[in-house]
């Protein structure tokens, strides 16, 4: 860890989130994923999926099983994960590439389930999770890394959670919703001094958000 706490140099030598902690694949999730906003509610469901995978877990075992989970959930289609059936559910317990937990496993289901209501109601996963975005007013002043490890939930991501609640999804809770809002974007917490946070920050600005049907 550099003289500056939370920060590490990365091999390029850097300064850089050091969650990180250098291992090649976390880095390179770090480098080109994290914070960075996107537009598929595809990889909203995976992501908040993954997240739900991640419960007492940490993010880098999820990580590295990724591609196992993208075969396993045919690429996380939403329709076709909605289709599942005990057959599905039997056959990922007894996949040993994911993490075999049988709530977990239905939660997905439970939530593709659920999604094209959702779709339907606001136009996409995009636009629903996206109002959820905080006002700048209601953000830390610097995000370093003690204000960030005070930080593991919100008030959107506890709105978040209980509406998801509300509808029906499942492994939603604000902890789990926070993280799943900082990896996709809605928020930018890459630590001041992250040579990620300004490139993630224009990214945020350029960002169309998505319309909500009303």
């Amino acid at each position: 860890m550099s003289e500056t706490i939370g920060l590490i140099r990365d091999g390029e030598g850097r300064p850089s989130c050091a969650w990180h902690g250098a291992i090649p694949e976390y880095t390179a999730y770090h480098d080109a994923e994290w914070g960075r906003p996107v537009a598929s509610d595809q990889r909203y469901f995976e992501k908040l999926s993954l997240e739900g995978f991640q419960a007492g877990l940490s993010w880098l075992t999820v990580l590295r099983k990724r591609d196992a989970f993208r075969r396993a959930f045919v690429g996380f289609d939403i329709g076709a994960v909605a289709r599942f059936g005990e057959s599905d559910v039997k056959r990922l317990l007894g996949d040993a590439g994911i993490i075999r937990h049988r709530g977990k496993i239905e939660s997905v289901i439970n939530n593709a389930r659920r999604a094209p209501a959702l779709i339907q109601e606001v136009g996409s996963l995009a636009a629903y999770f996206w109002r959820f975005e905080p006002e700048p007013s209601a953000r830390p002043p610097r995000i370093d890394w003690p204000t960030l490890m005070a930080m593991p939930k919100t008030a959107e991501s506890k709105a978040m959670s209980a509406d998801l609640k509300r509808r029906g999804w499942s492994f939603v809770g604000p902890t789990t919703i926070y993280a799943f809002m900082q990896s996709m974007g809605i928020v930018n917490d890459h630590i001041e001094g992250c040579w990620c946070r300004a490139e993630c920050e224009s990214l945020r600005a350029g960002f169309g958000r998505p319309p909500r049907r009303l």
